[in-house]
């Protein structure tokens, strides 16, 4: 299959001023597009094609690295868009991703400091996860383009920690990009999608 750029679920300006127009046209007209172009470039005559984004970033990983790069990239952004949404984020989860964040993480401010500490943490570019792994949650961090699906987990949550994800918003300060993620941007009904689609 070729990658295709989704338009943005919601309008430019509307995770503002957590993320500002300006951030998310260049995060997803600029960024992300150019994951989708040199992915579909590399794609092409690989023994990848034809093949599901999933399987295309699992096969690739370690043997083709433009390749895994880009491919890795267009499926954390896929997500990364979906991930967000106005008036988000907060201690309201659903009640099934609830439970689990209680059980596995040590209630919502658990998941809260580890989340935010995995991605201050992440040594240069990278992203942090919220992860299903064994049928427990886990928080992971991972460098440039990897995701949990090369790791033996399912990502049900990312926050994209490269520069161009915050710089214009935030400059050098991290943590508070992480913490306007947490507390005002996360999309938890996705989350919860994605947690019940993993725990099977």
């Amino acid at each position: 299959m070729s990658f295709e750029l989704p338009d943005l679920p919601y309008a430019y300006d509307a995770l503002a001023p957590y993320m500002s127009a300006e951030t998310l046209e260049y995060h997803h007209d600029k960024h992300h597009q150019a994951y989708v172009t040199n992915g579909n470039n590399l794609l092409k005559g690989s023994e990848w094609e034809g093949k599901s984004l999933e399987e295309i970033v699992k096969g690739s990983f370690g043997k083709n690295a433009g390749l895994f790069n880009n491919a890795g990239q267009h499926y954390n952004h896929l997500h990364f868009w979906n991930w967000m949404k106005p008036g988000g984020g907060g201690n309201k989860l659903p009640g099934k991703l609830a439970k689990a964040v209680d059980a596995d993480l040590g209630g919502y401010d658990g998941f809260r400091k580890a989340f935010i500490e995995a991605g201050t943490g992440q040594f240069g570019s990278g992203w942090a996860w919220l992860a299903v792994s064994g049928g427990k949650l886990s928080v992971m961090k991972t460098p440039n383009g990897e995701n949990p699906l090369v790791h033996g987990a399912t990502p049900i949550l990312g926050v994209d920690v490269w520069e161009h994800s915050y710089y214009i918003d935030y400059r050098n300060a991290r943590p508070k990009y992480l913490e306007a993620f947490v507390d005002s941007l996360i999309n938890w009904d996705y989350v919860e999608q994605l947690f019940e689609k993993a725990a099977g």
